[in-house]
């Protein structure tokens, strides 16, 4: 049968086998069955086009969106890969590559994004430009397999220059005893006890831990830059540790004794701590800031605080510079208001008038 339809979807579904005797089976995405028959008759010709005449196969969206996934498999970010990829096919499923124009992708960037316990809220630019990325990444794949002869331009948007948030000493204590869940507390001090990213923390193993040396280990499939560090334990970090040990026999943080491991951390209960603590509208991440704002504020030095972190660049620390101030406080009284001369001229003429 050259289209059939699927009796619980109502879907149609293109049959049929080729030329060369290859069987073509795939959904035609819509309950209409003149478009399918439509789309159906399309395929095929450039089928026979191909056999007969050597015209070149053309690929569609679904073919680059599987070179991404091949790639990606086994990368730290892969499930941010997929839910991109997942977006994108959304978009253009059912597309030739080489019929995808600049615009058209620009046009289909996401603006909004739900979140558990937020609702919609709007996208920056910064995360929009993690979905070009992706985009981008499956057209170059593209190219390199010989699909398509270039690729749309598809430059980054421009970011703002945002302001790093960072917790005081103060609100830190009142946001962690705002959280109701122990879990939760325990994974929000050990970010800020490490700046710790919160898929590093989550997949942490007790074979990656060694509290007798105070050291754990993030694995380079595992962690965002693609390479492997050890993180120094705190004497808070240990803490959160001890009361964790024993609970589960593979993994540091789970929601219960013996329960699976936490793959998503609890959105209500952190934004109503947020808020509690005076600092509403910050995430997760912000504990990251707040750590390495709290280093910078102690005076540990950036190459230090890179490593510590896990950065790829010393530039990407620099957001944190002007927080440190110890090496330039010395240079302070290098400018006066009032000249040295004068000061000595006005000491002058006050011990003359008192001699006087």
């Amino acid at each position: 049968m050259a289209i059939r339809k699927n009796p619980q979807s109502g879907v149609w579904y293109i049959d049929f086998a080729t030329p060369s005797g290859e069987r073509i089976r795939r959904s035609t995405r819509t309950r209409d069955k003149r478009k399918a028959q439509e789309l159906h008759d399309k395929i095929k010709a450039e089928l026979w086009r191909q056999t007969q005449l050597g015209d070149k196969p053309k690929h569609y969206f679904e073919e680059a969106c599987v070179l991404l996934l091949r790639e990606s498999k086994g990368q730290a970010d892969y499930a941010t890969k997929v839910r991109h990829v997942r977006y994108w096919r959304n978009q253009f499923a059912g597309r030739t590559i080489c019929s995808l124009t600049t615009q058209m992708i620009l046009d289909a960037l996401p603006t909004h994004q739900t979140r558990r316990g937020r609702g919609a809220q709007p996208l920056s630019r910064a995360t929009q430009n993690r979905y070009l990325s992706t985009i981008r990444r499956m057209l170059s794949l593209a190219v390199e397999a010989g699909w398509i002869a270039s690729a749309p331009t598809l430059r980054a948007r421009r970011e703002a220059n945002s302001r790093v948030k960072w917790l005081t000493h103060e609100q830190a204590q009142s946001f962690l005893d705002s959280l109701s869940l122990d879990w939760m507390r325990h994974i929000c001090t050990f970010a800020l006890a490490t700046g710790c990213r919160q898929g590093e923390i989550l997949s942490l193993d007790w074979s990656s831990v060694d509290m007798a040396q105070k050291v754990a280990w993030i694995h380079s499939d595992l962690s965002k830059s693609g390479k492997a560090r050890a993180v120094p334990l705190s004497d808070d970090a240990l803490n959160v540790l001890h009361k964790r040990h024993g609970l589960h026999p593979e993994h540091v943080f789970t929601r219960s004794a013996n329960g699976p491991r936490v793959n998503h951390i609890d959105y209500r209960d952190l934004n109503q701590a947020f808020k509690r603590a005076g600092a509403e509208g910050f995430t997760f991440h912000d504990l990251r800031h707040t750590w390495a704002s709290w280093h910078a504020q102690a005076g540990t030095p950036l190459f230090v605080l890179k490593e510590l972190g896990g950065w790829q660049t010393l530039e990407m620390v620099k957001r944190y510079a002007h927080l440190s101030t110890e090496h330039l406080s010395q240079y302070a009284n290098h400018v006066k208001i009032t000249s040295k001369s004068v000061r000595e001229n006005k000491k002058a003429a006050s011990t003359g008038s008192l001699i006087a």
